[in-house]
């Protein structure tokens, strides 16, 4: 059973100069597009219990993107003459779009590196035979696959991700390991767990299961901390970098975009990061020439996984 929480005060997080003390907010400058992030789409194969975007097999809040119109991002950062070394997938299960495939072949062939989230579930299972090709066409040393492994125990997990889900998650990443695919794992924290023994538990899991992950890593094992925005959190002004010793620069959002494509919208838009797809207050438009501008951290989530967090969806 969750805990019992404080819940945000409804004056927070309203205006993007100002807090609702009065300081000025914290916003953040965009240094280069280090990561351009494709949301697939938020239809899934499951229903997690604590899923932030509410993917599911019923939603698409965010329909699929189109090869088409991703190869027309690719086509924007070659343009602009920019330095983007990631493209990253995520949804939804980037997987249960059929155009997936010929997307990452089209990153692939350009020269970047792809990463995708993935459950490793019956989507990715149902496209072995492409993963294969483009393993044969391009390598692996490229494309990481980030399976989400939430708790290093059968149990938690499928309280997540729901029965049956342990099964299937092992016999995806054992293909995955056994096909050289390059592999890291998210896992959750809301356990509240000692974190040593945590990234231990995993590490004790990936060499059961022949899985050359660094659980020590943190870049190889990601345990990310909870977003839930119903819950208080300080918001961040700019007297906060120095308070608690972050650095702006080192933000999602000064070196990452993500690619959405809101149902009912005739085109695909940029918003700031992987956590921001829905609020159209961090709407920047859909050219990354328009959308490479400054951030203001109006959001709990700014707050409570990054700046306070310490987290990214992109290891350095």
């Amino acid at each position: 059973m969750d805990a019992p929480f404080t819940p945000l005060a409804p004056e927070k997080f309203r205006d993007p100069l100002t807090t609702a003390k009065g300081d000025v907010r914290a916003s953040v400058d965009f240094v280069g597009l280090e990561t351009l992030w494709l949301n697939t789409g938020t239809l899934c194969n499951i229903e997690c219990a604590h899923c932030f975007m509410k993917s599911g097999p019923r939603n698409d809040r965010l329909v699929y993107l189109t090869l088409e119109q991703v190869t027309g991002f690719l086509d924007e950062i070659a343009d602009l003459g920019l330095a983007t070394r990631i493209i990253g997938f995520t949804g939804g299960e980037p997987f249960m779009n059929k155009a997936f495939p010929s997307m990452l072949d089209a990153v692939l062939a350009r020269g970047h590196e792809a990463l995708v989230l993935t459950n490793a579930m019956q989507p990715l299972w149902q496209r072995r035979d492409a993963l294969s090709n483009l393993a044969a066409r391009h390598g692996t040393e490229r494309l990481t696959m980030r399976v989400s492994i939430d708790h290093y125990t059968p149990e938690p997990h499928e309280d997540e991700r729901g029965p049956g889900s342990w099964t299937l998650v092992q016999r995806g990443v054992e293909w995955l390991a056994g096909g050289g695919f390059r592999l890291s794992v998210a896992g959750r924290t809301r356990w509240g767990e000692d974190p040593a023994a945590v990234r231990q538990g995993y590490r004790d899991l990936f060499d059961v299961w022949g899985l050359d992950v660094d659980a020590f890593d943190p870049g190889q094992l990601i345990l990310f901390p909870e977003m839930d925005e119903r819950i208080d959190v300080p918001e961040i002004t700019t007297a906060c970098w120095n308070i608690v010793g972050v650095r702006p620069q080192d933000q999602m959002c000064a070196t990452q975009r993500m690619v959405v494509w809101r149902k009912g919208r005739p085109a695909p838009h940029l918003v700031p990061c992987t956590l921001l797809p829905f609020g159209r207050e961090f709407d920047l438009g859909p050219r990354l020439a328009d959308a490479l501008g400054p951030v203001a951290l109006n959001h709990p989530h700014c707050a409570r996984f990054c700046v306070l967090g310490g987290a990214s969806c992109t290891p350095a």
